[in-house]
C-alpha cells in the first residue's frame, strides 16, 4: 500500500518535527511505512497550497492509498465546505485518510457530522487568531510602536550600505560584503532618504 503523509505549520518560525514524529509513531504501531512526505510553512486558511497541490495530483493519478494527517485542520481551515470537497475528493481517488490527534474514526457513522464540527472550530479558530493579530496591531500602532519583528540591521549598518550604494557598488555586492539577504539591503536602502 501507498502511505504518505501530510504535515503543515502555518509561519516559518514554526516546526513540523513534533507533526513528522507523531505520525512516524502512529504509521509504525499500524505496520505502515510513509513512502511521500508532504510539508509546507504555509496558512490553512486557503487550499491552494504547492505541497497539497501535489498531494492531490498524486492521489488523483491512485500513487496514495492511505494519507495521514497530524490533525484534520492541518489539511485545511476554510471551513466545512472546503473540508467536505477535499476529504471527498480524496475518498473518490481511493485514499484513505487518518487523523491521527483527533480521536475519531473519519469513515465511521458519525464521522459527517464530526468532521463539520471539527472544519468550524478549525475556521474559528483561525478567525479568532486573525482578530487577536489585527488587536496587537492596533495596539501597537496606539502605542506608536512598530509592528511587526525589530529590524537586525543597525544606523551605522545602514550608513555603511548607504555609503557604498553611492559609491557604486550592486545591491549584491553590499549584501555579499554585510552578509546579509539582498532583499535585506533593498528594503533598507528603500528607506533611505534620496541624496
Amino acid at each position: 500500500m501507498n502511505v504518505a503523509a501530510y504535515c503543515r505549520v502555518s509561519s516559518k518560525a514554526q516546526d513540523l518535527g513534533m507533526q513528522r514524529a507523531s505520525i512516524e509513531r502512529a504509521c509504525a504501531a499500524r505496520g505502515d511505512v510513509v513512502t511521500a512526505w508532504y510539508a509546507e510553512k504555509r496558512s490553512g486558511k486557503v487550499l491552494a497550497r504547492p505541497e497539497l497541490d501535489r498531494l492531490r495530483a498524486e492521489a488523483r493519478t491512485g500513487a496514495i492509498r492511505r494519507l495521514y494527517v497530524f490533525r484534520l485542520d492541518r489539511l485545511t481551515r476554510s471551513g466545512i465546505r472546503d473540508t467536505f470537497e477535499l476529504i471527498e475528493e480524496l475518498r473518490a481517488h481511493g485514499v484513505h485518510l487518518v487523523s491521527i490527534s483527533d480521536g475519531f474514526d473519519l469513515d465511521g457513522p458519525a464521522a459527517e457530522v464530526v468532521l463539520a464540527v471539527m472544519a468550524w472550530a478549525a475556521k474559528m479558530e483561525r478567525l479568532a487568531i486573525n482578530e487577536r493579530i489585527s488587536a496587537a496591531r492596533d495596539r501597537m500602532r496606539e502605542q506608536g510602536k512598530a509592528w511587526g519583528r525589530p529590524s537586525s540591521l543597525s544606523d551605522a549598518d545602514r550608513e555603511g550600505m548607504s555609503k557604498m550604494k553611492l559609491a557604486g557598488r550592486s545591491t549584491r555586492q553590499i549584501a555579499v560584503a554585510m552578509k546579509v539577504p539582498r532583499s535585506t539591503v533593498a528594503r533598507a536602502l528603500g528607506k533611505e532618504p534620496s541624496r
